[in-house]
C-alpha cells in the first residue's frame, strides 16, 4: 500500500511559520521538535509539514532552491477552501501574508485568490469547485 501523507516546507523558522498557518487556516500543531526544527499541522490525512532550511540542507546534500521574496514562487501551491474566500484573505493579509492575485471568478464560478505566505510560498484561497 502506498499513502500520501505530508507536504513539507522548508523555512527560516518553523515555529514562526506554522503558527502563521494555525493562526490564518485554523490547522492544530500535532508536534514540533524541541529544537523547534521541524513540525507537523493536523490537517486530514496529509500533514502540512515544515523543516528548518538548515535541517532541509542536512538531509538534501546536492542542494534546493529556496523560496525568495524577490523572485517568483515556485511552480507549485497549497490550496484551502473556504465560503469566504474575501473574509480569510484579509486574515492571511493580516498574519503578514503578501497579495499575489486579487480575487477573481473564474468562468466555471469558483472565487479564488493567491496570496504568499511569510515564507514565500503561493497559497490559493478559493472556493469548493461546483
Amino acid at each position: 500500500m502506498i499513502k500520501f501523507k505530508y507536504v513539507i516546507l522548508y523555512v527560516e523558522d518553523v515555529e514562526q511559520s506554522m503558527n502563521f498557518y494555525k493562526n490564518t487556516f485554523g490547522s492544530e500543531i500535532k508536534f514540533i521538535t524541541p529544537e523547534k526544527d521541524y513540525g507537523e499541522l493536523i490537517t486530514g490525512e496529509t500533514s502540512l509539514a515544515f523543516a528548518s532550511i538548515g535541517l532541509a540542507a542536512s538531509n538534501i546534500k546536492e542542494g534546493f532552491l529556496t523560496s525568495k521574496a524577490n523572485e517568483k514562487p515556485f511552480g507549485i501551491e497549497l490550496g484551502f477552501v473556504t465560503d469566504d474566500v474575501e473574509a480569510l484573505v484579509e486574515k492571511a493579509l493580516k498574519n503578514g501574508a503578501v497579495l499575489y492575485e486579487n480575487i477573481a471568478v473564474k468562468p466555471w464560478g469558483q472565487k479564488t485568490a493567491y496570496i504568499k505566505d511569510l515564507d514565500h510560498y503561493l497559497v490559493e484561497i478559493c472556493t469548493e469547485v461546483q
